[in-house]
């Protein structure tokens, strides 16, 4: 069995570990030349799965995007669980709905709690800026430490 294999249909590279070929997170134009393409049917999936797959990956936003990169780079035995399982896009977009949810609900307490109101916002437009971009990446930073990156 080829130590590396990888599917032309998504262009996707895999290793074999063990028994099974596990993603390795490198699409074909950043594979090494050396490694021969597979063309077997077991790396191709159908056209009916690979819809769902696009819909699912345009559902995940900027935060499901930033925590796959996290579990790609840190955690890949999980990255690679969740890929085998077929749940990466579920969970990816379950996290992206989180960290928004949170992200909304952190802004509109701070805002509330430091005195950024719509009347501030008609007599000083900068000031309320600045406040609210201050708010926004304090809000930010929170959800990255709190979910994405944890």
């Amino acid at each position: 069995m080829d130590k590396y294999i990888i599917d032309e249909r998504s262009g996707w590279k895999y290793e074999l570990v063990g028994d099974y070929y596990l993603p390795i997170g490198t699409r074909f134009e950043d594979a090494d030349p050396d490694v021969e393409e597979s063309s077997s049917p077991e790396t191709r999936a159908a056209p009916e799965k690979e819809d769902a797959a696009a819909q699912e990956r345009s559902a995940i936003g900027r935060f499901g995007r930033a925590h796959a990169d996290y579990l790609k780079r840190t955690q890949r035995h999980v990255y690679s669980q969740l890929v085998a399982e077929g749940k990466l896009g579920t969970y990816l977009a379950q996290i992206d709905e989180q960290a928004n949810a949170m992200l909304d609900l952190l802004i509109h307490q701070m805002s509330k709690r430091e005195g950024v109101t719509e009347q501030l916002k008609a007599t000083d437009q900068m000031e309320w800026a600045r406040r609210m971009n201050n708010i926004r990446n304090r809000a930010e930073e929170n959800v990255n430490n709190d979910l994405i990156y944890n």
